[in-house]
């Protein structure tokens, strides 16, 4: 009897190996590029999948201001792809930068990714930018737009755009696009959601940023959303932050993640490009104005020259206009 329960015992124990065994994997980043993080229930082939992302792509460059400024774009095309060699992806990705004042980035089935400028405004460092992007390009690896898709939750996939999205996206990228979606198709499943926050994680820390900075910006964002209220809803009504994310990540870090000697927090660059795009934009609203619209002069000093010239208000009067240096 007891030979019995022993062989019954291995039997059992060989059985559960390799599926505790390709669990552990996904937390292992020195496997990192040898696992097959999208396997799963898919009805769309890798060709399949690259051939719906790159026409779901088209129609957002089509609807979208996309970004043409090459210092801009260049910069925001280096981070993304260096964290792509740091990750499972197996498909060419092309990053494009959407002009777009909502914090967001999105990815396509097959490779495509999005990174809106408000997003890039909105870092505060290098790190916190490759925090959203890992995120998306976990969703990618993991090929979650086209094992969403086969799960039923999207449907009529051949008849109308439709955009698979994770948490860091969903109206605003809707909104800036132009794309009439109804936001429910924007949806991925919290179970894919939490394995692109694992995966995400991953892929920075090995490209050498600091991984609490994924969480510093989940925490960034909730912090906006409480001083005024609405910030984030847009952002996030696809699949809002939660607690248990924010404490799930930091989980991961600590459980994961071996402490490195130092990491990559920001880059000067990641300072230039950030000006150079505030600097485009602001020029760009100035540009988009109607020069034959009516437009209202502000009362001045009051005061004439003798050639019927406006003089200016002297530098120690009231109601001067007060500069504030940007940080």
């Amino acid at each position: 009897m007891k030979r019995t329960f022993t062989a019954l015992s291995l039997c059992l124990a060989l059985a559960l190996a390799p599926a505790g065994l390709a669990k552990d994997k996904k937390k292992d980043p020195d496997a990192i590029g040898e696992r097959d993080v999208g396997k799963g229930l898919n009805w769309y082939s890798l060709e399949k999948e690259i051939g719906l992302g790159k026409g779901l792509a088209q129609e957002i460059e089509r609807q979208a201001k996309i970004v043409d400024d090459p210092v801009i774009s260049e910069y925001v095309n280096r981070v993304g792809q260096n964290l792509v060699r740091n990750s499972d992806v197996k498909v060419p990705v092309t990053i494009k930068v959407i002009d777009s004042e909502e914090v967001n980035a999105f990815a396509l089935p097959g490779g495509f990714f999005f990174v809106n400028t408000g997003l890039v405004l909105r870092a505060e460092t290098e790190a916190e930018l490759a925090g959203v992007m890992a995120h998306e390009i976990a969703h990618i690896a993991a090929r979650h737009g086209t094992r969403q898709a086969t799960r039923g939750q999207v449907v009529n996939l051949a008849t109308i755009p439709l955009i698979f999205m994770g948490g860091w996206t969903g109206y605003g990228v809707r909104q800036a696009a132009s794309v009439l979606i109804p936001i429910g198709f924007l949806t991925f499943s919290r179970g894919f959601e939490t394995e692109a926050d694992l995966l995400g994680l991953q892929y920075l820390y090995k490209a050498g940023y600091d991984p609490t900075a994924f969480v510093d910006f989940f925490e960034k964002l909730q912090s906006d959303e409480k001083r005024k209220p609405g910030t984030m809803a847009k952002v996030f009504s696809s699949h809002p932050l939660t607690e248990d994310r924010i404490k799930g990540s930091q989980k991961n870090i600590q459980e994961i993640l071996k402490a490195k000697p130092e990491y990559v927090v920001t880059t000067s660059e990641f300072n230039d490009v950030k000006m150079r795009l505030a600097s485009l934009l602001n020029r760009r609203k100035v540009d988009d104005k109607d020069a034959n619209k009516p437009r209202l002069r502000k009362a001045g000093s009051g005061r004439i020259d003798s050639e019927g010239n406006e003089k200016p208000k002297a530098e120690d009067e009231d109601e001067r206009p007060t500069l504030k240096r940007r940080n």
